[in-house]
Formats: C-alpha cells, sequence, structure tokens
C-alpha cells in the first residue's frame, strides 16, 4: 500500500524514473480497488463509483507510467501508443523491462525499492 500512497503524492510527477516495483505495486492496487468498486456499483445499479476513482487516478496512472518509461531510457509520451488496442503490447513490454543500471537523461537511478 505504501507504494500505492507514494505514487499519489507524487500524483503530477512527470519529471524523473520509477523502479518496476512502484510502478506494478501501483497498477495493482488501482486494479483491486477498481475491481471492488465496480462490484459495489454493479450490487447498487449505478456506473458512477468506479468511474469517479478511474478520473481520481488518471493524472497519477499517467504519471507514474512516463517515469517507468524514463527508467528504461524512453520518453513518457510513448504511452500514447495505448490509444490503440495493440498498442498496449509494446507498453506493458516496456515497463516489464528493468531500468537503467546508469543515470540516463531523465534522472539518477531512482533509490533502491524497499521490500
Amino acid at each position: 500500500m505504501e507504494w500505492y500512497l507514494a505514487v499519489l503524492k507524487n500524483y503530477a510527477g512527470f519529471e524523473g524514473r520509477a523502479h518496476r516495483r512502484e510502478f506494478w505495486m501501483f497498477t495493482l492496487v488501482s486494479v483491486v480497488i477498481s475491481i471492488v468498486l465496480t462490484i459495489i456499483d454493479r450490487i447498487l445499479g449505478i456506473r458512477v463509483i468506479d468511474n469517479l476513482y478511474t478520473l481520481a487516478v488518471l493524472l497519477p496512472s499517467l504519471a507514474v507510467g512516463a517515469r517507468r518509461l524514463h527508467d528504461t531510457g524512453r520518453s513518457g509520451w510513448w504511452q500514447l501508443l495505448s490509444i490503440t488496442v495493440i498498442g498496449i503490447v509494446p507498453l506493458i513490454w516496456f515497463w516489464a523491462q528493468e531500468g537503467s543500471t546508469e543515470a540516463n537523461k531523465y534522472g539518477t537511478v531512482p533509490a533502491p525499492a524497499a521490500a
């Protein structure tokens, strides 16, 4: 949960780099929350709660995605690939790759990920 909260605290931070763990833990927690809210929406017969949550985490999701791409030496603009369904495949590949072990044009190597 601390990874999720760390991303929310840096919700509009498109600068710098993010470890794989930071990105994937945020994504995991966000998906679980979204599933729970979708179930609640269906029980209540509405479609508002999950949509509001999705809107609320849109900017933090884009920011951590960009920082993750920066860690692999790519521009955050690569996220535009997600506009097409097929474009999400290379994005997932990029996000899953190990980050560079040296400083790059996007910043220094992020601090070691906490266990």
